[in-house]
């Protein structure tokens, strides 16, 4: 039941070329930055991810994308990263676009084993009707679309047919945790995380402060350690390590 992990090199180890993630955190609040970090120095390549975006340039999951390590992205948000939108223009980068709620529900449908559902969202759009670019050629032009999905009504309102995610690892970030993998996700960080370790085989957190089993109250706990198979303790460095995408001040 000690799911405690000596290192977060250790804790990433055994993915492996190709495989696919599931990474928490919107924007750079919540971001799993000491695992993907880890993930880099380990090398592996030909990446799957599922996440809400793709970090920023020098940033989360930007670090893996500027190496190359990436292939595919599922995600709902591709702003703020110039390199992002370089690899996808020029074919290093193939993209699936998705309602930001309708990945949420398919990475929380993953997780409790529900294989698809229907969902208003997207519809009258290419999101329900294909045609999305999904993959360029290296000079730009659309090599891959999206394609058509399931319409159904219910109740005289459309719905488009959303298949579940379930991916090989999740990656995330928690304020505390137990050895158990219970844990607590701090304020927005409460995001995508609870989510994306729901939909990973095996799921990695790394946490700022990690307590003993019975410390955290039953009704504080946002995540049961069911979903959780490995974690990690941040030194009070890297729990202190949480950049901000974009601030804006203004004259006294």
């Amino acid at each position: 039941m000690d799911k405690a992990v000596p290192t977060a090199a250790e804790a990433v180890a055994d993915i492996e070329d190709g495989a696919s993630l599931a990474v928490g955190g919107f924007g750079l609040v919540g971001v799993p930055d000491t695992l993907i970090r880890a993930l880099y120095e380990q090398g592996a390549g030909g990446l799957s991810v599922v996440s809400n975006n793709c970090g920023t340039d020098g940033h989360g999951l930007g670090i893996l994308l500027a190496a190359g390590r990436i292939r595919r992205v599922t995600g709902s948000y591709i702003g703020n990263n110039a390199e992002f939108a370089r690899r996808y223009l020029h074919g290093g980068l193939e993209v699936e676009l998705t309602p930001q709620g309708t990945l949420a529900e398919r990475l929380r449908a993953g997780g409790c084993g529900i294989p698809a559902f229907y969902t208003p969202a997207g519809i009258g759009s290419q999101v329900a009707h294909g045609g999305l670019p999904r993959r360029h050629t290296a000079d730009g032009r659309v090599a891959a679309v999206s394609r058509s999905k399931e319409v159904r009504e219910f109740d005289g309102r459309a719905h488009v047919l959303e298949h579940a995610i379930t991916t090989d690892f999740a990656l995330v970030r928690a304020a505390r945790g137990d050895r158990h993998g219970n844990l607590v996700f701090a304020r927005t960080a409460r995001n995508f995380n609870p989510l994306a370790a729901m939909a990973g085989r095996i799921t990695v957190a790394e946490v700022e402060e990690l307590v003993e089993p019975g410390e955290l109250d039953p009704d504080h706990v946002h995540l049961p350690g069911i979903f959780v198979r490995r974690v990690i303790t941040l030194t009070p460095q890297q729990a202190a390590h949480k950049p901000v995408e974009r601030r804006t001040v203004r004259a006294a």
